[in-house]
């Protein structure tokens, strides 16, 4: 799955509270992070890119002046909120565009074997019977050995 970028994101959360904390410097680690994970034009990277503190507002500049505790800090706030909802994603759904192992075979499968064989091998899948393994090898049996031999190979190379 997607454990080491997990730990990535959750490092950058741990860090948030660091007491030297430089806003700049997290967002720039942040992003080359979810760049790599996400791509150069997610969602998230123009999320954090906007993170900044607005001083125009006397609430928030009191609210520096005086050192308030990190919780109310409403960037970090916002920063934590965003890391911990692609943290979850990451878990729920895993790596994008991380297709399953079984996903990509059926896709293999579906590219060299008929429509009718598609939907016996489906039909078997769905069944009871004891014996699936050695009818699906029946259907595959029959495939032309240039067939076989492109889905094996294709199977290496994914």
């Amino acid at each position: 799955m997607a454990e080491k970028e997990i730990a990535l994101l959750k490092e950058q959360l741990a860090s948030l509270d660091e007491p030297k904390f430089d806003l700049e410097a997290w967002k720039n680690h942040t992003l080359i992070f979810l760049e790599r994970i996400f791509g150069k034009d997610s969602t998230k990277l123009k999320l954090i890119r906007d993170l900044r503190y607005d001083y125009s507002s006397w609430n928030l500049r009191d609210t520096a002046a005086i050192g308030k505790t990190k919780d109310k800090d409403p960037v970090k706030m916002q920063a934590r909120e965003i890391l911990e909802a692609t943290i979850m994603e990451l878990e729920k759904l895993g790596l994008p565009g991380d297709t399953s192992e079984h996903q990509k075979v059926w896709e293999l499968l579906e590219d060299e074997l008929t429509g009718r064989q598609v939907k016996e091998i489906e039909t078997l899948l769905k069944s009871e019977i004891s014996d699936k393994a050695e009818k699906i090898g029946e259907i595959l049996e029959k495939l032309e050995k240039e067939n076989l031999a492109a889905i094996i190979a294709k199977l290496l190379l994914n």
